[in-house]
């Protein structure tokens, strides 16, 4: 792709997040999102192939950086290894969130949030897979829960920490965040581990 390709492209990403955050995703049409990044209908369609098309690559871009460096520990946000740097993949996670790239905080509590939790959700249960669990790994005999529970559990509750952090003002730092949520999490964590 090429320099015009990519700008007409990242035009078309923000027009569409404008929007989302001005109403609901089912009242957006191709229309007003054309009109607003100031493109042709041709244009629109060269690059995505439909409304959701264009949805989900837009979760896809938001959700797959963050995801993506949260589990790449030597990414420390300008913190120095032998620093401050986040030990934990949540808080990690956590400062990327705060940081608002892309309006992604203004996504998580627009009209249609709904979709953008659906997928921020399915990211962090690849991440918490990723991170967690090896890939030959059942989780525990006996009375464990299944891994794929653990796993939804751990994930949900993430995601309402966020709800829950941005509804109160966002007072709190990652930090603090994390060591509230790898408090309670921490029993599911170690049902993750091997030989549990």
């Amino acid at each position: 792709m090429d320099r015009r390709q990519q700008k007409t492209r990242a035009a078309i990403l923000a027009a569409f997040s404008a929007l989302l955050a001005e109403r609901s995703y089912n009242k957006i049409t191709v229309q007003q999102i054309i009109d607003r990044a100031n493109v042709g209908r041709t244009t629109f369609y060269d690059h995505f192939a439909t409304r959701d098309d264009l949805l989900k690559t837009l979760c896809q871009e938001l959700f797959g950086h963050i995801i993506e460096t949260a589990a790449d520990r030597t990414h420390t946000h300008g913190l120095s290894m032998e620093g401050n740097a986040p030990h934990s993949v949540f808080c990690h996670l956590l400062q990327h969130l705060q940081e608002n790239d892309n309006n992604i905080l203004g996504l998580l509590t627009c009209e249609s949030s709904e979709v953008f939790l659906r997928y921020f959700k399915d990211s962090l249960n690849d991440l918490i897979q990723a991170q967690f669990i090896a890939p030959d790994q059942g989780c525990g005999a006996g009375s464990a829960p299944p891994r794929d529970f653990l796993v939804n559990h751990i994930s949900g509750s993430f995601v309402e920490m966020v709800l829950w952090w941005l509804k109160g003002g966002a007072k709190q730092t990652p930090e603090e965040l994390d060591r509230y949520f790898r408090a309670v999490i921490e029993p599911a964590l170690l049902y993750l581990k091997p030989g549990t």
